[in-house]
C-alpha cells in the first residue's frame, strides 16, 4: 500500500515505515502529524485518484528530527573581464518524518 501526498507544496510517494525529508514543518521533535492532502492511494492493486484529493484519506506520521539540513548548494557568481568572483553556500533546513500509517 502506498500513497502520493502533497506536503508543503511537494509531492511524495510514501509507504508505512518510510522516513522522508520534507520542507521545514513547525512541529517539534516527537510530535504526531497528519497529512490530509492525499492525491492517490493504492491498496492491493486498487487505485483511488482524488479530484484533487482523496476524500477521507489521511497519512499519519511522526517527526523524527526537526533540525536536519540538506546537502550544501554552492552559488558561484562571476563577471568576466572585471575580476569579480563570489561564492556563497546554502544548506536548506529540513524535517525528517517517519510515516506510521495510511488510513
Amino acid at each position: 500500500m502506498y500513497a502520493i501526498v502533497d506536503i508543503a507544496g511537494q509531492q511524495f510517494k510514501v509507504e508505512a515505515g518510510n522516513e522522508i525529508f520534507v520542507q521545514r514543518l513547525s512541529q517539534a521533535k516527537g510530535a504526531d502529524v497528519e497529512f490530509d492532502k492525499v492525491l492517490l492511494v493504492e491498496n492491493e492493486g486498487k487505485v483511488k485518484v482524488g479530484t484533487p484529493y482523496v476524500k477521507g484519506a489521511v497519512v499519519k506520521a511522526t517527526v523524527v528530527d526537526d533540525g536536519a539540513r540538506a546537502d550544501k548548494v554552492l552559488v558561484f557568481k562571476k563577471i568576466r573581464r572585471k575580476g569579480f568572483q563570489k561564492c556563497n553556500g546554502h544548506r536548506q533546513l529540513l524535517t525528517k518524518v517517519k510515516i506510521n500509517e495510511i488510513a
